[in-house]
């Protein structure tokens, strides 16, 4: 079993880690119902607030929406097409294409810095570029995408099985 202890950590900058986009103000009186998860800014359903059948440039899928706005710094891997409320940034990793996995990591190793932002002081997209997360490292100093992927296996294998 994969240990978290037995790991060299570092640190790194968001913005190394994840390309940081913007989603899209979409009021709720040009929202068209419809089929279409759109993430807001919630701390619960997955983010997600509303089925829409509209489309912007907000629109993804695979990727990590981190709220900066409302509830600050929660965030849920969305592996299906949606939109994303303007409170919502998608993070897309950089260096690989990612699966839920490192996503999954990701999401509890950045909620870790929630205690840092709240009303007055928002996980806005500066802050995000430059706020540091601690991950796990291979022998070379990168991050270890594929212990991360595994831990998260077994933390789900080990769920399954109980």
């Amino acid at each position: 079993m994969l240990n978290l202890h037995d790991r060299d950590w570092k640190e790194f900058y968001i913005k190394d880690i994840f390309f940081i986009n913007p989603g899209k103000r979409l009021t709720k009186t040009n929202m068209i119902d419809g089929n279409k998860p759109f993430i807001g800014a919630t701390d619960s359903n997955n983010g997600v607030t509303a089925f829409v059948s509209n489309s912007n440039i907000s629109e993804d899928r695979n990727v990590l929406g981190v709220n900066y706005n409302g509830s600050v710094v929660e965030s849920f891997y969305h592996p299906y097409s949606c939109l994303f409320s303007d409170d919502v940034k998608r993070f897309k990793l950089k260096a690989i294409s990612g699966t839920k996995y490192h996503y999954l990591f990701f999401k509890t190793v950045i909620l870790q810095q929630k205690c840092k932002y709240a009303y007055g002081y928002k996980f806005n997209e500066q802050r995000m570029q430059k706020q540091m997360i601690l991950l796990p490292v291979t022998n070379s100093g990168t991050p270890d995408y594929d212990f991360m992927e595994q831990y998260i296996k077994e933390r789900e294998q080990k769920i399954t099985q109980n």
